[in-house]
């Protein structure tokens, strides 16, 4: 049995912080805005292209968005 390992991100505080709603976020990285939240929430891992485009849009390093716990 493997060891799962979990994507945690701050996706939420560097939107907040730009001020950008979900809704905004979402368009940016050409995804539904419910794929924000489920991101935000840790309901599900992103693609690395989507990982590296959310990044984009937030004008954030990868590291500083996303990390391995």
């Amino acid at each position: 049995m493997e060891d799962e390992v979990l994507l945690k991100n701050r996706i939420a505080e560097h939107r907040e912080r730009l001020g950008l709603t979900q809704q905004e976020l979402a368009e940016a990285v050409g995804v539904r805005r419910e794929t924000i939240v489920n991101l935000e929430r840790g309901r599900y891992n992103p693609s690395l292209k989507l990982a590296l485009r959310i990044c984009a849009a937030l004008g954030a390093e990868t590291a500083e968005v996303f990390w391995l716990e």
